[in-house]
């Protein structure tokens, strides 16, 4: 690299291109360093499919309103309260005028998706998915005059003081250095580390399915946490999502995830039920079924579902397994036939009137006198043909990251680096303490790229 710039973008992503673009319209110069191959550019947001979006009155896509409050209140069914209240409110607050900024830098949105998602009022749907908003940044961050590195991967930067003085690379086999004037972290967790999960969570995690990119091995956050930079978060904490157990071990994206959990019932490999299925609606309740699969024995589920239920979620991108009895679906599914058929003979007698049964929305339809209850869309599993899925915790990404102010700036605890500021699924953690609210990964992403690459710009300047 002969060139000189002003700011060096750690990372190829959602976070890392609204930085960029923001930088570049700023009028500096911008280089992205992007471990990953051409081809697989864009890490997790390759799989993305909405953002989420405050918003008064129609916005988009989006119908009605969704406001301030009622996002912060999601947001905290989620999380149990584990959140900074503060940066959780800039990032819904700012969303409203991400959306149009979205668009702006060539983002198309569709109508929101029918079925178990029900997110016409609060998710904007991107045309053609996450990979086509990813292919629109790079084209719209090309025309501003951003330079892109692909297949360089960052091994230190050096810290002096109150400044980051100096960004390691490695490209095409050579050693590279470079001492721009500002520097943005956006190059994800340290999920696909699995030496680093099974620190943080045990042997457990080395059933863990990687939902996303095989890129994300957290280099730069341990390099930066070990020189003293501020984390936040905990290690064990995660975006953690129930996937289709015939995943692939890496990057096999949105499309393995199952909808069918809440008109199911939910057994481990014993045939024993272990939570209700029918909490909330799948979007916000979706990321808590990674955890509970991960504590099951060998970290595995199995959904169990019959006839009726079939068209109710969104059609797996894996056939579920079929069979005409319960008894040969257990053997398909390589469970105890008969201690699965009490299991569904019990909910089946705990079911009650079915007649307010509604698959959009919270029914009320629940069992009595079983533990634990089924508290919507309870009915009996009794029309054949039976189906099976299993299931494996997919995590999509970490938690323990980079602690950021409301400016995305870094720090020590001597205070402030200088020039150094993060974005996207490396500071997430200072926001989502636990648990996880559909969409916003590329919310807190949007909102923290834009405010890292306002304040890089206006430092480098």
């Amino acid at each position: 690299m002969t060139k000189s710039y002003d700011i060096v973008v750690i990372g190829g992503g959602n976070a890392a291109l609204c930085a960029a673009m923001t930088a570049a319209e700023a009028g500096a110069k911008v280089l992205i360093l992007e471990t990953a191959p051409k081809e697989y550019r864009g890490g997790n947001s390759r799989h993305t499919r909405n953002f989420r979006c405050m918003h008064t009155g129609p916005l988009g896509p989006l119908v009605d309103d969704y406001s301030e409050d009622e996002y912060f209140a999601d947001l905290m069914k989620v999380t149990g309260g584990k959140t900074d209240e503060h940066l959780a409110r800039l990032a819904i607050r700012t969303s409203e005028d991400c959306l149009p900024w979205m668009q702006a830098h060539g983002v198309r949105f569709q109508p929101s998706l029918s079925g178990t998602l029900s997110l016409a009022r609060t998710n904007a749907f991107f045309m053609g998915g996450g990979k086509s908003l990813v292919n629109a940044y790079y084209r719209t961050a090309q025309g501003l005059g951003v330079d892109v590195l692909y297949e360089a991967a960052v091994t230190h930067l050096e810290l002096e003081a109150d400044r980051i003085t100096r960004v390691e690379y490695t490209h095409a086999g050579q050693n590279h250095s470079m001492s721009p004037k500002s520097v943005i972290v956006a190059s994800g967790g340290f999920q696909a580390d699995t030496d680093w999960l099974t620190r943080a969570w045990g042997p457990a995690a080395q059933n863990f399915l990687i939902r996303g990119t095989p890129y994300n091995r957290g280099v730069v956050l341990a390099d930066l946490l070990e020189q003293g930079v501020q984390s936040v978060g905990d290690a064990d904490q995660c975006h953690a999502v129930a996937i289709d157990g015939r995943a692939p071990k890496f990057d096999g994206g949105i499309v393995t995830r199952l909808d069918c959990v809440p008109f199911s019932i939910v057994v481990n490999k014993n045939a024993e039920r272990f939570y209700d299925e029918g909490e909330d609606v799948w979007p916000k309740r979706y990321a808590i079924w990674g955890r509970l699969v991960a504590a099951q024995p060998d970290q595995v589920g199995y959904v169990i579902i019959d006839a009726k239920s079939l068209d109710l979620f969104m059609p797996s991108v894996f056939p579920p397994l079929k069979a005409d009895t319960l008894e040969e679906l257990a053997a398909q599914l390589d469970l105890p036939a008969s201690a699965l058929c009490d299991t569904v003979d019990q909910f089946n007698a705990a079911c009650g009137d079915t007649t307010n049964f509604h698959p959009t929305e919270l029914d009320n339809v629940a069992t009595t006198g079983i533990t634990p209850a089924k508290t919507n869309w309870a009915r009996p599993i009794s029309e054949p043909p039976f189906y099976g899925y299993s299931l494996r915790t997919g995590v999509t990404f970490t938690y323990l990251g980079l602690k950021v102010d409301e400016n995305a700036q870094c720090s020590t605890q001597n205070g402030p680096i200088a020039n150094l500021w993060a974005a996207g699924e490396t500071m997430a953690g200072s926001i989502l303490g636990q648990g996880y609210l559909a969409g916003f990964g590329m919310t807190i992403g949007t909102v923290f790229g834009r405010i890292a690459g306002r304040e890089a710009a206006a430092y480098a300047n």
